[in-house]
């Protein structure tokens, strides 16, 4: 049986047909486009978007696809004049396993996505385009082409133009500036190191430039240039005759395989849910590109509404649209603030600091998230730290929380609920379900005294926790 149907194959989709598939909840997931998409568009993972990868089962295929960050030369006048990171590398500690960003083209992601839900027996239907759909209080009637289908759920992972948007009549607030324009695509290019990212552009100008990004996997780079108001083709003579004027000549492009005139489209959906109806990923926020945002926001929406919609309590479903349309509301903030950098030439406008890392997401305060104090609260992202089991093999507490349960710690030797992971002291005796704490950064990071008990989100965020 059909539980959910998913209309949009594009990240968010697929994130959450995943969780859906793991859970053992009935999955449809249609695409109204005929092909796949094929280009790098999003290509920035950040880092809560890596652990998420990682309970879903992706991330070794999604680093084995991928690269880490590169380090950026900066061409003026057709003279190489150093390098810079977008951001500051840090090395992973034992409750952030993955601090750093990571890249991967988009399409490839999705690729990845694809063959992970396959393995659940799920595949993606191309050419199926949503044609309507009406609700009532038991669940939703959807036409497709050639059938009509009954679903408990619908959810709306359609992109900016949201067909599933617009019927429910849900406004899309925000602005499109149209003073603004970017010439992208993927390109190869003869004569440039793909070691580096490359930005060139003129001294008495520094900061409105192109950037050339080499894409994981194929002999691509992303390429990026600002436009003026004149109209253009996206063709590989414009994108040739934009990087000549900035780099003196000598580097052939070549082999176009995707691109695009984009304006900068910054909106909000007035709601994410029309009853048994839920918008999700650019349905619900588009953002600029600047810093990285909307793919990883869209990913965080999926995780998010995955094991509420397997639950159906009214408590976790009403908690969806609030948890997650603050935290877009942020995130459009952070990635607008960025763009508006870049209008300005800012020194800075090419600097990533920790909040675009997503890893400070959180839900303190929400319908699911009561109120504590200390350092560590419900609503918080749930930390990693290393453990070792009774028999001396490593273990990490986000391995314990992976798949689709949650779960509860007991640190220390007091009373525990039945399934319960205990948490002991290093150097303690163990028995076969108990965990020792290797340097004690597990109870330093829980704020663990003797006893306490922290009850964890299967989306991998604190949902209680006793003294």
């Amino acid at each position: 049986m059909t539980e959910v149907l998913i209309a949009g194959a594009g990240p968010t989709g697929l994130t959450l047909a995943i969780d859906l598939a793991r859970r053992g909840v009935g999955v449809r997931i249609v695409e109204k486009a005929e092909t796949f998409f094929e280009g790098s568009r999003g290509d920035g993972l950040q880092p809560r978007t890596l652990e998420v990868f990682e309970d879903l089962g992706v991330l070794d295929a999604v680093l084995a696809a991928g690269m880490p960050p590169v380090p950026m030369k900066i061409h003026l006048g057709g003279e190489v004049v150093g390098e810079r990171m977008m951001a500051e590398l840090t090395e992973p500690t034992p409750d952030v396993p993955y601090p750093n960003g990571f890249f991967l083209g988009q399409s490839r992601t999705e690729g990845v996505l694809r063959d992970r839900l396959a393995e659940f027996g799920v595949q993606v239907e191309l050419g199926t385009p949503l044609l309507g759909f009406e609700q009532d209080a038991d669940g939703v009637t959807a036409e497709l082409p050639g059938e009509r289908i009954r679903v408990d759920y619908l959810v709306g992972a359609d992109g900016g133009k949201s067909f599933v948007r617009k019927a429910l009549g849900i406004a899309f607030e925000g602005t499109t500036d149209e003073s603004i324009r970017m010439l992208l695509g993927d390109v190869q290019a003869e004569g440039l190191d793909r070691a580096y990212g490359h930005w060139f552009a003129k001294p008495e100008n520094p900061m409105s430039g192109i950037g050339l990004t080499p894409l994981p996997g194929v002999p691509h780079f992303q390429f990026g240039a600002p436009l003026g108001e004149e109209e253009v083709e996206a063709s590989l003579v414009t994108l040739q005759s934009r990087l000549d004027e900035l780099s003196g000549g000598g580097i052939r492009l070549h082999d176009l395989s995707w691109s695009t005139v984009w304006r900068p489209n910054i909106r909000l959906a007035e709601r994410f849910r029309d009853g048994r109806v839920f918008l999700a990923g650019d349905a619900a926020h588009v953002h600029p590109p600047t810093g990285g945002q909307g793919l990883n926001t869209g990913v965080q929406d999926a995780y998010n509404l995955g094991w509420k919609l397997a639950d159906g309590s009214a408590e976790l479903l009403d908690s969806y649209e609030p948890e997650r349309r603050g935290n877009a509301a942020r995130v459009l903030k952070i990635s607008t603030e960025i763009l508006e950098k870049y209008k300005e030439g800012a020194d800075d406008a090419h600097d990533r600091g920790e909040n675009t890392r997503q890893l400070d997401i959180g839900y303190r305060g929400g319908p699911l998230a009561p109120e504590a104090t200390g350092r560590l609260r419900p609503g918080d992202r749930a930390p990693d730290a290393p453990l070792r089991d009774a028999n001396g093999k490593s273990v990490r507490l986000f391995e314990l929380f992976r798949g689709p349960q949650p779960t509860v710690l007991v640190f220390g030797d007091g009373p525990a609920p039945e399934g319960a992971r205990r948490i002991l002291p290093a150097g303690s005796t163990l028995s076969d379900v108990d965990f020792e704490d290797v340097g004690g950064h597990a109870f330093a990071a829980y704020e663990a005294g003797n006893g306490r008990q922290v009850s964890i989100r299967p989306d991998g965020y604190v949902r209680g926790l006793t003294a």
